[in-house]
C-alpha cells in the first residue's frame, strides 16, 4: 500500500492512490491532520489549474509547502480533485 512518510512518520497511507505525471496523489482523507499548517502559497499549472499547499510541522520540525492539493481542479484534471501530493522532505512508498 502507498505512504507517504515524512520524519520517519507515515503521514499518509492509501491503496486509493492515482499517478498523474509520475506523481501520486493520496486521498485528501488519507493526510493526517494532527501535521498540517495552513500555506499561503499558490502555483499554477496550465492544465491542473491553481494549486494549494500546507506545510508540515510536528515535534518541532517544520517542511514548508510540502503539501499541495487543487481544490478546484480543471476539467481535465479532475482526477486530482480532493487529492493531495508530497515533495521536499516527504518520502512517498509504493
Amino acid at each position: 500500500m502507498p505512504k507517504a512518510i515524512w520524519n520517519d512518520e507515515v503521514i499518509a497511507e492509501s491503496d486509493d492512490t492515482v499517478v498523474v505525471e509520475g506523481i501520486q496523489y493520496f486521498p485528501r482523507e488519507s493526510l493526517r491532520e494532527d501535521v498540517l499548517a495552513p500555506s499561503d502559497t499558490h502555483t499554477v499549472c496550465p492544465w491542473k489549474g491553481r494549486a494549494s499547499y500546507y506545510t508540515l510541522t510536528a515535534d518541532g520540525h517544520t517542511t514548508p509547502d510540502a503539501v499541495w492539493f487543487y481544490p478546484e481542479p480543471k476539467p481535465d484534471a479532475k482526477v486530482v480533485r480532493d487529492r493531495v501530493a508530497f515533495w521536499k522532505d516527504v518520502r512517498v512508498e509504493a
